[in-house]
């Protein structure tokens, strides 16, 4: 089950597309956080949705908030996908899928992962929990949103 709205967020360390190990508290050094989870690189409503952030990451970081997406892919994959679609942010490899465990957000069978998206202030509590596996650009609109209050 995904964390609640309200709810501390789990502390996490994985690699980035460039091997570098990223922590949840590295990433709120700044700020609030963005991390949404997705189920594959490059895969079209995948696309969508990083595109979408991507899109909106001026607003974002009005906000002063840090954007950061994870999958269960390799590295390697995430290299290319960056590359391919000019992301602005780092993409996470949770290739043994244990922050996805810790996050509820393990799909069917525990294959691929939900389309979740937190946003989390600086003290790991969660302001925000969405999930919506159809309408990609609903993710960063209910973060902004969420940020407006």
């Amino acid at each position: 089950m995904p964390p609640k709205t309200g709810e501390t967020a789990s502390d996490f360390t994985l690699p980035d597309q460039e091997g570098r190990p990223v922590s949840l508290d590295s990433l709120l050094e700044k700020g609030p956080v963005v991390l949404f989870f997705y189920p594959k690189d490059d895969t079209p409503g995948c696309t969508r949705q990083a595109c979408s952030f991507r899109d909106n990451y001026g607003a974002l970081q009005e906000h002063g908030v840090t954007v950061a997406g994870v999958s269960r892919d390799p590295q390697t994959d995430h290299v290319s996908f960056i590359g391919k679609h000019d992301l602005p942010y780092p993409l996470l490899s949770d290739t043994d899928g244990e922050i996805h465990k810790k996050y509820g957000v393990l799909g069917l069978f525990g294959m691929l992962s939900r389309r979740i998206t937190f946003l989390i202030d600086r003290q790991k509590r969660i302001v925000l929990r969405h999930e919506d596996n159809f309408r990609m650009s609903s993710h960063v609109d209910a973060v902004l949103r969420a940020l407006e209050k």
